[in-house]
């Protein structure tokens, strides 16, 4: 017999107790998964409810109505452990939506208030003053961003006054507001000296910058005292790196006094600070006690150096080789003779203030006590083609290290680079040697034309006509570059001469066709000088020196001199084989002693070396006895 389930009763047994227990034991989990389900779906509902329902009471100016769901959802939030952030997700998504809203409608009002006078009505003043804290908070930090503006500018004081009259005395904002609005006249005074500060830390002149805010600091307090003291922190993590590595590159050109001084100055700005210590440290190992100087300067001028002899003084160069150039070797000894006489190289900028461009201020030359100052001129360094196989360098390249040196063709047809070739580099390795030849890492001008070429590289189609000619008389095949070549030329011109001007170089014209200029017209003039400052200085970059030709000056009085002084020309070097300047009307003139056979044997610079053991013995003219 079946039980009505179809069950033979004679088979149906009870159930056991553990078989009782998984049944209640499901059950249980059933009811609580739909409790969960259901709480779940619950709160989900309410939730979804919540931002229609703040909405509407914005709407009907319930404002507190809407400010109490506001604090509802923030209450939840906070009371949230942080492992568990990810359960109030969409709470969290409903409070910054709610906030969003509400910054919506403030900043309306705000943008209403500053730029069109507007005078809150009632609504929204109910509106900014009930929602407390959520309106507070923003028409704070309002204010405070209107401060910062004042203090840089960009907002006037009729118009921030007004500001804090209309919104100055609501309940949420006040005690933040009355202090601020006492501050103002502090801010306005404050104005004039922030700029500055601001100005110069967006010029990326740190110390300069960081001088004017630790300034502000020390004759301020409230407002502007935190704000200069935050912006000179942040000025100094912006700083440090960029200054370092500026003191790096001073430290390995050997500018010793200039690394000093900015290591000082940023030694005062982190005096814990480890690596400015030891840096300083090997700054002020390098330098000497310094004085003004005030008497004459030697001017020496030198041109291409002649590195191989026999092809120099052979028949085939002709006499202009052996009179108008020195040997590398003789270049090198007169060198070592004024090394020996406590000469030092100086920058002739450290005389002379340029910032005005309608008249000189004196400046001060500072070198170091008991030294001698001098100027060193390499002239035209150009590379002409009549130089070709005479003897000379044929162009300026980089060594495997990197260095500026002279490349040349030697008697069999190869090309030899070095250091030694020409006076760049010799220079440069004897001050390596002796650095204290050199006040700050000083080296030289070198003044350059634009004929033909610099330094042996055709950086204009302009040069084509002119080398051309040179090379055709010298029976040599011309040279048809293409405007691709032309640009990598002017690059690589343009890398020697940012090494150079790193290591303390610095540049000058010899106008664009090393011509005469003193008998030049005014025409011939404006011409060469355009053409100089269109193909020579685009790649030099401003330049304020020129060294005449020759020596063939122009009067400062002249107009053709008054015209290259209105260019920005304002450093002029003549010719004189005794030491003289002179300042004149917005210029400053210097003569320069030529260093050259001829000059070796006919000028006395028994002041400078002795000549005999200066003079090559493989020169065919020999000293006058």
């Amino acid at each position: 017999m079946t039980s009505i389930y179809g069950i033979d009763k004679r088979i149906e047994k009870p159930l056991s107790r553990d078989k009782k227990t998984v049944i209640v034991i499901c059950l249980v989990i059933m009811v609580l998964y739909a409790t969960v389900i259901g709480s779940i779906y619950s709160n989900n509902t309410r939730l979804s409810d919540v931002l229609p329902a703040f909405r509407e009471a914005l709407n009907s100016r319930d404002y507190s109505k809407a400010l109490d769901m506001y604090r509802n959802i923030h209450a939840q939030i906070v009371k949230t452990n942080p492992e568990d952030m990810d359960k109030v997700s969409k709470e969290r998504a409903i409070l910054l939506e709610m906030e969003s809203i509400v910054d919506e409608r403030v900043r309306s009002i705000e943008d209403r208030i500053r730029h069109n006078r507007y005078v809150p009505g009632t609504d929204d003043r109910a509106f900014l003053e009930q929602m407390k804290e959520m309106t507070g908070a923003s028409l704070s930090l309002w204010l405070h961003d209107l401060a910062e503006e004042f203090l840089l500018g960009t907002i006037e004081k009729p118009t921030l006054q007004y500001i804090f009259e209309q919104i100055g005395d609501y309940s949420n904002v006040e005690s933040y507001a009355t202090p601020l609005k006492k501050e103002i006249d502090s801010i306005e005074i404050a104005r004039g000296d922030v700029q500055e500060a601001e100005s110069l830390f967006t010029d990326n002149e740190y110390i300069e910058a960081a001088i004017k805010f630790e300034y502000v600091m020390n004759v301020s307090d409230g407002f502007v005292y935190t704000y200069a003291d935050r912006r000179f922190k942040e000025l100094k993590e912006v700083m440090y790196q960029p200054i370092m590595d500026q003191c790096d590159v001073l430290l390995d050109n050997l500018r010793f006094y200039s690394a000093e001084e900015l290591l000082s100055d940023m030694a005062h700005l982190f005096p814990d600070d480890q690596k400015i210590k030891a840096k300083l440290l090997e700054a002020t190992s390098n330098t000497e006690l310094v004085e003004v100087y005030r008497g004459q300067i030697e001017v020496i001028c030198v041109k291409h150096l002649i590195v191989d002899k026999d092809l120099a003084f052979s028949a085939t160069a002709g006499s202009t080789t052996e009179s108008f150039y020195l040997t590398s070797g003789e270049f090198r000894s007169i060198l070592e003779s004024l090394y020996s006489r406590n000469y030092v190289l100086v920058d002739v900028h450290d005389m002379v203030d340029l910032s005005n461009s309608d008249f000189l201020l004196d400046g001060t030359l500072l070198i170091p006590k008991g030294k001698k100052p001098l100027v060193v001129i390499i002239e035209n360094l150009n590379y002409s083609a009549y130089m070709n196989g005479k003897g000379f360098c044929s162009r300026l390249v980089f060594n495997n290290q990197g260095q500026v040196s002279g490349e040349y063709i030697n008697a069999s047809g190869q090309s030899v680079v070095g250091r030694a070739t020409e006076a760049i580099g010799i220079l440069d390795a004897f001050v390596e040697t002796h650095p204290d030849f050199s006040y700050n890492g000083t080296k030289g001008i070198i003044s350059l034309s634009g004929y033909e070429t610099v330094f042996g590289y055709i950086t204009d189609a302009d040069q084509l006509d002119d080398r051309n000619a040179a090379l055709n008389a010298m029976s040599m095949p011309a040279e048809n570059p293409t405007e691709e070549e032309i640009e990598q030329n002017r690059i690589k011109v343009i890398e020697i001469m940012n090494k150079l001007k790193d290591t303390g170089w610095i540049f000058a014209s010899s106008t664009y066709g090393f011509i005469n200029a003193n008998d030049s017209s005014m025409e011939v003039i404006r011409n060469d000088t355009e053409k100089w400052l269109n193909q020579v200085s685009s790649l030099t970059g401003k330049v304020d020196m020129l060294v005449y030709p020759n020596g063939n000056f122009i009067k400062g009085s002249d107009p053709r001199c008054v015209y290259l002084k209105d260019l920005g020309f304002r450093i002029f070097f003549g010719v004189g084989s005794y030491p003289y300047y002179a300042f004149g009307d917005n210029y400053l003139y210097f003569d320069r002693a030529m260093m050259n056979g001829d000059t070796l044997r006919n000028m006395n610079y028994s002041r400078l070396f002795d000549v005999e053991s200066v003079y090559d013995e493989a020169r065919k003219k020999k000293l006058p006895s």
